[in-house]
């Protein structure tokens, strides 16, 4: 039977998870990857790094959209160009 998971651990991948829309094992192991670059081993430990994560994609997160919105507005010379099919 698996070890029991510290309940904040499992939240904090939980929202990473969402934040990067990937799956809460994937999350987990973005996050052991990490720990094993930093020779982190104890719980306490992962689950800073876990935040840290979290901290860092919303961040890239809103310079992503911000950056999607200015590459989608129109160049006024072609804010009426209708193309040809």
């Amino acid at each position: 039977m698996a070890a029991p998971q510290d309940k904040d651990y499992v939240i904090a991948c939980g929202k990473l998870a969402s934040a990067l829309s990937i799956s809460i094992a994937a999350a987990r192991r973005k996050v052991d990857l990490v720990a094993a670059r930093e020779d982190v081993r104890d719980n306490a430990g992962r689950l800073l790094i876990a935040q840290r994560l979290l901290v860092e994609s919303e961040g890239v997160g809103q310079e992503s959209r911000q950056l999607l919105d200015v590459l989608l507005e129109a160049v006024k010379e072609e804010e009426n160009y209708l193309g040809d099919d």
